[in-house]
């Protein structure tokens, strides 16, 4: 029972990370069909922002990540005016656009203050281990779960209980016809794409205390996080957090058995074969036509 249990919780932590890093890139690709390749940017800038706020100024983790987010989202909402506005429906563009972001983003950051690794220190309140029915946790994956499900329940309220929410699925579901009802389309998506940049660099932030913070760290969570929201469903917000799971749990399976490289190779696997027979998704958000 007690290894029953170390899995779950393996595997929690792992989706809820997982979860992390797609939150953000759900809904910029899931809401507004914008195939962000420079979403592992922008979690590598939450992760320096939250650095530099770190050592330039000495604020801790905490009370940086309001900034981190406010900071992330302000610079993903002027790539969105600059960029993104001007290739909506041109879907290979985008893909070009953005990449070219993202490696302008790393460059930025090389010139700006190296490529070397940086660490982020651990909240010494959140350092130790906890006991849960008798299983040691770290207490900080356990603080990364309870945000993730908080950032979730915000972000499903924003979307479904708020004018601007029913304005964002308007201007999804027919742009024309909501701009007739005086809806501002573009402002609209501006905040759109800028929320979910601000999203990522909470991520980042988040992560940063668990690995090494470097220019080329957003790299392997933008491919995590694109295969999470392709396999939950692009317009699925529930099913990006079933995605999550699901892999989390069967990744902290699989490595228990073989290791990291062979877990993540097989799930990859899973993931193309699920894709190839319910290209889909396993979960199809219901919209009225």
């Amino acid at each position: 029972m007690d290894f029953v249990l170390q899995q779950f919780i393996t595997g929690l932590s792992i989706g809820s990370i997982l979860l992390l890093v797609a939150l953000g890139l759900s809904i910029i690709y899931g809401s507004m069909g914008v195939i962000n390749m420079a979403h592992g940017e922008f979690i590598m800038l939450g992760a320096y922002g939250a650095w530099a706020l770190n050592k330039v100024f000495g604020i801790t983790l905490f009370p940086s990540l309001i900034i981190v987010f406010a900071g992330v989202a302000l610079i993903g909402g002027l790539i969105e005016i600059g960029v993104i506005r001007h290739l909506y429906k041109r879907t290979l563009d985008t893909i070009l656009a953005t990449w070219g972001i993202g490696v302008m983003l790393q460059q930025a950051i090389r010139l700006a203050v190296g490529g070397e690794l940086r660490y982020i220190e651990m909240p010494p309140s959140l350092a130790n281990s906890i006991s849960i029915l008798g299983v040691d946790v770290s207490a900080y994956r356990v603080f990364i779960i309870l945000a993730v499900a908080a950032l979730f329940a915000i972000t499903w309220f924003l979307l479904n209980r708020t004018s601007g929410g029913m304005r964002l699925r308007a201007v999804v579901q027919d742009p024309a016809i909501a701009s007739s009802f005086g809806i501002d389309a573009s402002r609209v998506r501006t905040l759109t794409f800028a929320y979910g940049a601000g999203l990522a660099g909470l991520a980042g932030a988040l992560v940063a205390p668990l690995k090494s913070v470097s220019p080329e760290m957003g790299t392997g969570y933008v491919v995590d996080a694109f295969f999470v929201v392709v396999l939950g469903g692009v317009q699925s917000l529930f099913g990006t957090v079933a995605s999550s799971f699901i892999l989390g749990q069967l990744t902290g399976v699989l490595a228990y058995w073989q290791n990291d490289t062979i877990a993540k190779a097989l799930v990859l696997l899973v993931i193309v074969v699920l894709i190839r027979f319910r290209p889909q998704g396993l979960f199809v958000a219901r919209v009225r036509s």
